[in-house]
């Protein structure tokens, strides 16, 4: 049965929406029968004007229900009845409405007017404001906008007298030049031929008044006089008296996913009764498209009004990402995102060989692949890339832009992708890439600035950018819907069995909307813009009927995702007040309980003698003193994050360009000695300072923290060097990053020292550099036994006797060395240590997943062992 007829019961009307239409005394349908009946007119001769075009079904079930034996008018919009009276196409610098056309306009006019520096900037809130005011002009008989013009002109200068305020009186005289001299669709209802019934025009017009004001249809009916009526689809009534609203179900929300899974109940629950269609609201875009994934999951049949913006859909990934990944600088993880995206090149051991080797070398700019040793097929992969790049930088017009883009998404495998997908055929409609489009564009833009000026790449993505943020995406309606997504102004005069109603929280629903542009009142008032009394009024009518539907579910949240406290909107604070008077009880949770078995998760606790290492560093083997599991997946699966290419530099990459510099620094020095004055050694310090700096590939604004604290890093070891030198006793430098690998039994020690250094008699002298702070650097030799990388170390060398000490290079306290005593004793140690776990892990021991503390809260691994889980589900501590 069809779901508007199920509202109609045998007793009468049954739903607010046909009570509206078909009622006997104020019903909309007898109210337009009776006055063409006193004119004389045929209902074939009549318009009737709706606010939306999703209400044409409705409107002529309605028709058809109270008039079964007669003719029906003809049901239109102002746009649909405008182009059925004659086509229309922007010309020149006309308002055209679209995204593609008016930003290029915007900008060219931006450019007239001197502005050209600010055009990128300035061009998106130019056409928002242009296209506010085109609506009012366009309501404006053409023959009557000059005298408007004369009071408009003054009106935009009203309060934008200060200098500060420069770019926004330019903006606002501009948008309104650029209003009054555009052509628009509509014009033509203000001809003859729409009152001449041969032309397909009309003998009678009945406006239908939603809760939004409309100035065309409000002149038209002026314009028409004793042959139109205004009828509105709202009762004003309902929407001043608030004691009239019918009480909803109030459901309170925890948080966004909270509210999202209780509304999408709620859908669920009205559907399964079979109260449809169903009515979802869409106040918040993240939260309704949240709602319908999972309406989509449940296998809802959804007719999505609202639709959303065609730059967050996939389609426009694929387009973004080509023109990123051209960019002359694109960083590594732009290209690699492009090149993971394309059909032609995404498939095959080339591109993860590629990806790994810009990681392992922190290939942060894309350009500098080449210096890697990049080979083969990833070699190959990366040159086809850089030509299809080549082929989107340098500058053209327009239409050769889109020409050249439209050949690189058909040469990486996108172009097909953009074809199969809804979204995507929305997407070619609105740049436009498609042939026919193209080419419907570029006649549009003959005989403008645009059609033959030159634009670069960082222009035309700029471009494609505003334009996908301003087109929207509506996908495809069902033959037969049970639930509609849709404005909560559009809900007025249709049948809706059922409504849910998310976002009512004081932000998405507040009492008095925010006016749309930058427009102040006084503005507002004098060029006939809706002000904050007219939207309030409109908000609160469109809510009043809203809640006028069968059964009605509100919900709001109490946190938005960062934690902050929402109260719910002013509208439903009203009625909490009176659930609260009638002691109604809060409604049940829509989504019910069920009975889950349980199903604990217990800590890991895997063999790994199978997977026994033959080779240890000292990080491996402290790994497993910190955590078993840790090692198990980490050191003998082999698993690893993925390095960040375009990570911001940290402390350890300041750690290891200081072990760098002073690396350079002492085998520079080595002929010359220590200690050669202060000066002298400040300056060959900063020369390996700035050779390891190029060595790293750090730009300038890379290395500006490093730079900051450079000079009291290296005054402060340059004093501690001078000191050391004048002790005869004191150790000099001997090898600095020196790779020693140390059989012991079935396993091999391998491991790069920081540094060695000899005494006059030879003894070595171990030395690793920190950078962190002298507490901490302190508390790592408090306990020789608990210390593992020094002792690692020693094990690494063949020496009987040797020193080990932590040479702290700090910003703060200076240079200091923390020597640890007892490393020999705690050498030994660790090498007996070593090869019992060692054994016991060959053994078949379990590698327990037993960290705590910071060793859990930092470690690679711990989505793995599922520790977050199995602490509370199995009742370990």
């Amino acid at each position: 049965m069809d779901p508007i007829a199920k509202t109609h019961g045998a007793d009468g009307p049954a739903h607010p929406a046909q009570r509206r239409w078909c009622g006997t005394r104020d019903g909309i349908v007898p109210r337009i029968a009776q006055a063409l009946a006193a004119r004389g007119i045929h209902a074939a001769h009549a318009v009737v004007l709706l606010p939306y075009t999703q209400l044409m079904p409705a409107a002529r079930h309605w028709w058809a229900l109270a008039r079964p034996d007669g003719f029906a008018p003809r049901f239109e919009t102002t746009l649909n009845w405008a182009r059925r009276l004659g086509a229309f196409t922007p010309a020149g610098s006309d308002l055209a409405f679209d995204a593609a056309r008016d930003l290029l306009t915007a900008q060219s006019l931006l450019e007239q007017a001197g502005l050209q520096s600010m055009r990128h900037v300035l061009a998106a809130p130019l056409a928002e404001a242009a296209q506010q005011l085109g609506r009012r002009v366009a309501a404006i008989a053409p023959h009557e906008r000059a005298a408007w013009a004369v009071q408009a002109r003054a009106a935009v200068a009203l309060g934008l007298d200060a200098q500060a305020l420069a770019y926004e009186a330019a903006l606002a005289r501009i948008a309104l030049e650029w209003a009054l001299a555009s052509g628009y669709a509509t014009d033509v209802l203000f001809d003859a031929c729409a009152r001449d019934v041969q032309a397909g025009g009309a003998a009678f017009l009945a406006v239908l008044r939603g809760v939004h004001a409309e100035p065309l249809a409000q002149a038209l009916q002026a314009l028409w006089g004793e042959c139109a009526i205004a009828l509105p689809l709202a009762d004003a009534a309902l929407g001043a008296d608030a004691a009239a609203w019918r009480l909803p179900a109030l459901h309170a929300a925890q948080d966004a996913e909270d509210e999202a899974q209780r509304a999408a109940a709620c859908v669920l629950r009205h559907v399964a009764a079979g109260r449809a269609p169903v009515a979802l609201a869409a106040t918040d875009r993240a939260l309704t498209r949240r709602i319908r994934a999972m309406l989509d999951a449940s296998g809802v049949a959804l007719r999505d009004e609202s639709g959303w913006k065609v730059s967050t859909t996939r389609a426009a990934a694929h387009v973004m990402l080509a023109l990123r990944a051209a960019a002359r600088h694109a960083s590594g993880d732009a290209v690699l995102d492009w090149l993971k995206n394309a059909p032609a090149w995404r498939d095959g051991p080339a591109l993860d060989a590629l990806e790994r080797t810009l990681r392992r070398y922190g290939v942060r700019d894309w350009a500098g692949w080449r210096s890697q040793p990049v080979r083969d097929g990833a070699a190959a992969l990366a040159a086809q890339a850089d030509a299809q790049r080549a082929t989107l930088q340098g500058a053209r017009p327009l239409a050769a832009w889109l020409a050249q883009l439209r050949a690189v998404l058909q040469a990486t495998g996108q172009w097909p992708l953009l074809r199969g997908d809804v979204a995507g055929q929305s997407l070619l409609q609105a740049l436009p890439l498609d042939e026919e489009a193209q080419a419907a564009f570029a006649l549009q833009l003959e005989g403008s600035p645009w059609a033959a000026r030159r634009i670069d790449l960082a222009e035309f993505t700029a471009w494609v950018n505003g334009t996908l943020e301003a087109a929207s995406f509506v996908p495809e309606y069902p033959a037969q819907e049970q639930v509609a997504i849709l404005p909560l102004g559009q809900m007025i005069g249709r049948p809706f069995a059922a409504a849910v109603l998310p976002g009512c929280d004081e932000r998405r629903l507040p009492a008095a909307p925010e006016p749309p542009g930058a427009w102040t009142a006084a503005q507002r008032a004098a060029l006939g813009l809706p002000d904050r009394a007219a939207l309030q009024a409109e908000a609160r009518a469109a809510w009043c009927h809203a809640l006028q539907t069968p059964h009605c579910d509100v919900l709001w949240r109490g946190a938005d995702d960062g934690g902050e406290a929402l109260l719910p909107s002013p509208l439903v604070q009203e009625l909490q007040l009176r659930a609260d008077a009638a002691a109604l009880p809060p409604p049940d949770d829509p989504r019910g309980l069920r009975a889950v078995p349980a199903a604990p998760t217990l800590p890991p606790g895997p063999d790994g003698s199978a997977l026994v290492p033959a080779r240890l560093s000292a990080s491996a083997y402290e790994d497993l003193r910190r955590c078993p599991y840790r090692f198990f997946a980490l050191r003998m699966l082999g698993l690893a994050e993925a390095e960040e290419l375009d990570a911001a530099v940290d402390k350890r990459d300041f750690g290891l360009w200081l072990h760098a510099v002073l690396r350079i620094f002492h085998e520079g020095c080595r002929g010359a000695g220590e200690g050669g004055g202060l000066a002298p050694d400040a300056a060959a310090l900063d020369g390996a300072a700035e050779r390891a700096t190029a060595q790293a590939g750090l730009s300038p604004e890379e290395f500006l923290p490093f730079a900051a604290a450079w000079p009291r890093v290296r005054d402060g070891y340059l004093d501690w060097l001078a000191r050391r030198a004048a002790d005869p006793s004191a150790p000099r430098f001997d090898v600095a990053e020196a790779w020693r690998e140390q059989p012991l039994g079935p396993l091999t020690l391998v491991g790069q020292i920081d540094r060695v250094d000899r005494l006059p008699g030879g003894e070595a002298v171990l030395i690793d550099y920190k950078t962190e702070s002298p507490e901490r650097t302190r508390e790592r030799v408090r306990d020789p036994l608990e210390d593992t990388q020094l002792a690692f170390y020693a094990a690494l060398l063949p020496d009987d006797t040797l020193q080990a000490q932590y040479l702290n290079v700090g910003e703060r306290g200076g240079t200091a060395a923390f020597a640890q005593p007892g490393v020999l004793a705690a050498r030994d140690a660790l090498v007996e240590g070593m090869l019992g776990d060692m054994a016991r892990i060959a053994g078949g021991a379990p590698l327990r997943a037993l960290g705590e503390g910071a060793v859990c809260e930092y470690c690679a691994a711990r989505g793995l062992c599922r520790k977050d889980f199995w602490l509370e589900s199995a009742g370990y501590s």
